[in-house]
């Protein structure tokens, strides 16, 4: 009985340097430049009235939204994909590509514009992206995208917001 003891106890301390590095914030991209965008000093409450219900809890519950589900998915124009919340333009539509998922999906986002941190939800830690000014949820980033960068960043289409090329883009909100 003591032998299985020690045994499970070092098998959990074996785990702590898994579990802490895990934990870890991921560090913005490289080349990026967080400093670029101001984060707004608002409640998730301020958001309501200005998105969808269901956008809502996608930016401000971390939901997600059937794969299939949005448009966005199947939009092939030029142009600039913006946070659905505050409207900061989060990707370019050069960096969008088809990824058979579901979801709209793409190589990388505009420097700066995004914050990471780790997602234990389904217990695998994976990495969730927001919108650096209003912290808006958008979704997850995958190794499994195209070359060069292999990234996919996998993004809900309930937190996007689509401007075709040659259109203005909306003044800021918040």
């Amino acid at each position: 009985m003591k032998r299985r003891s020690v045994l499970k106890y070092l098998g959990a301390a074996a785990t702590l340097p898994w579990l802490s590095a895990c934990a870890r914030t991921v560090a913005p991209p490289a080349g990026s430049d967080a400093a670029t965008v101001k984060a707004l000093d608002v409640p998730p409450e301020f958001w309501r009235d200005k998105v969808s219900p269901a956008a809502f809890k996608v930016l401000f519950e971390e939901d997600t939204e059937r794969s299939g589900s949005s448009p966005l998915n199947a939009e092939k124009r030029a142009g600039t994909f913006l946070c659905a919340a505050c409207w900061s333009p989060l990707f370019a539509s050069e960096h969008k590509f088809e990824s058979g998922t579901g979801w709209p999906s793409f190589t990388q986002a505009l420097p700066g514009r995004t914050a990471t941190k780790r997602d234990f939800v389904l217990l695998i830690p994976r990495t969730e992206y927001h919108c650096a000014r209003c912290g808006g949820h958008q979704g997850h980033i995958f190794h499994d995208g195209p070359p060069p960068l292999g990234t996919r960043w996998c993004n809900n289409g309930l937190a996007l917001r689509f401007v075709p090329e040659g259109q203005p883009l909306p003044a800021l909100r918040g």
